[in-house]
């Protein structure tokens, strides 16, 4: 009995800790974006497209700050508004000049995220998953630097 009770926890577990944290799909190269890499991190979501202008003017910033931000627990993802996926995704990111993750699948269902019509916007999800803030408009690295900083201080 105490072998089969066992046998049954460790299955549940390995049920309930495989639940816990999906992948992200697939990113502009292809590659797997493991649940790892983004869950338990501040993560800011950019949404972006080819065609809009204060797009291309802002994938610098976004570039600077995803740079600045390594070993810190901040990670930034792109998504093309588009809904741009496999060769043309990893062009349209080349183009753009854009260093950061790039999620082929839209996470606006697994955050909750507010519909958005408006380009460029971006948000930011703390590190259990909730959204705190929703920015519109073209930003920069030292304002999401100041605005992640405020955030995880309150």
């Amino acid at each position: 009995m105490t072998r089969r009770l066992a046998a049954a926890l460790a299955v549940t577990a390995s049920l309930l800790l495989g639940g816990c944290g999906a992948d992200y799909g697939v990113d502009q190269n292809g590659q797997v974006v493991a649940a790892k890499q983004l869950d338990r991190q501040w993560v800011v979501v950019n949404y972006w497209a080819e065609w809009c202008g204060p797009c291309r003017t802002e994938i610098p910033e976004l570039n600077a700050f995803a740079k600045q931000m390594q070993g810190q627990g901040v990670k930034v993802v792109g998504v093309n508004f588009d809904g741009l996926r496999g060769e043309e995704l990893k062009k349209a990111s080349e183009t753009l000049g854009i260093d950061f993750t790039v999620l082929a699948d839209d996470p606006a269902e697994r955050f909750e995220l507010p519909q958005n019509e408006a380009l460029p916007v971006t948000y930011i999800i703390d590190d259990k998953g909730k959204v705190r803030e929703q920015l519109v408009g073209e930003q920069t690295a030292a304002g999401l630097a100041a605005k992640v900083s405020a955030l995880k201080g309150a």
